[in-house]
């Protein structure tokens, strides 16, 4: 029996299914990974500062309007679509096989793709708040150029913000304790699109008690030889041919 026809086989049997993507799900929409060989933490965007640093809590305090700039010119992403790991995986859901999407991602594609059960461990490069008052801002927002170099909220004109979790920040624990409660749940658990060396979020396949886990990545992982079957393949092609195998 091939990989794929193995996985159709878990997806056929799975009641309680949980994804949990990094940013090679994206890539396949042509978002760029971070760390691979064309990743954007492997460009020197900057002669001082490297890439992970202008995406950084303290780069944000200490020299903000870089900051944005950084932000603005590599993390906003125009014209992206949702890919067919996106469309399956929300496909799965209405089947009710799948019953949530963890992701590092913060890119939106998932919600877009019609997933309505999205654990955002990073957050959203699409909401925009208020440091003060807490108000969401749209990307469309940051982009005009009246709120150029630095956005200020509409409404306390206090300092407006990504949505995102920066590198010297914790995750939201709201969202960590719901995806540490999808996974725990899980009778299957597919892991797509991750190098799984981003801590805590690469922790979380440690709560997983089910029967199933499938590792989909096109290198390596240090959970390779805990998942029932490895796939080197992409995400979307490799979900959407086990799908139209499970359809016939």
């Amino acid at each position: 029996m091939d990989s794929i026809e193995r996985l159709r086989e878990i997806l056929g049997k799975s009641k309680s299914a949980v994804f949990f993507g990094g940013a090679g799900v994206s890539t396949e929409s042509g978002i760029p990974d971070f760390r691979s060989a064309n990743g954007i933490y492997s460009q020197r965007l900057n002669k001082e500062f490297r890439p992970e640093e202008m995406a950084s809590h303290d780069f944000l305090v200490n020299h903000t309007e870089a900051f944005f700039e950084f932000y603005r010119e590599h993390r906003i992403f125009h014209g992206i679509e949702p890919n067919a790991g996106h469309k399956v995986l929300a496909e799965l859901e209405r089947r009710g096989i799948l019953k949530a999407v963890v992701t590092q991602n913060i890119d939106g594609l998932h919600q877009m793709a019609g997933s309505k059960t999205v654990y955002e461990l990073h957050g959203s490069i699409l909401r925009w708040p208020c440091v003060e008052c807490g108000k969401i801002h749209s990307v469309e927002y940051i982009e005009r150029d009246e709120n150029k170099p630095i956005p200020y909220c509409a409404s306390c004109g206090g300092m407006v913000r990504p949505g995102v979790v920066l590198y010297g920040e914790g995750l939201d624990n709201d969202v960590l304790e719901g995806a540490v409660g999808a996974i725990r749940a899980a009778d299957t658990l597919i892991v797509g699109g991750t190098s799984l060396v981003v801590y805590p979020a690469a922790g979380l396949i440690d709560y997983f008690r089910g029967r199933h886990l499938v590792l989909i990545n096109k290198t390596e992982t240090k959970a390779d030889g805990k998942a029932e079957l490895v796939i080197r393949s992409p995400v979307g092609e490799t979900l959407r041919e086990a799908v139209r195998l499970l359809d016939e």
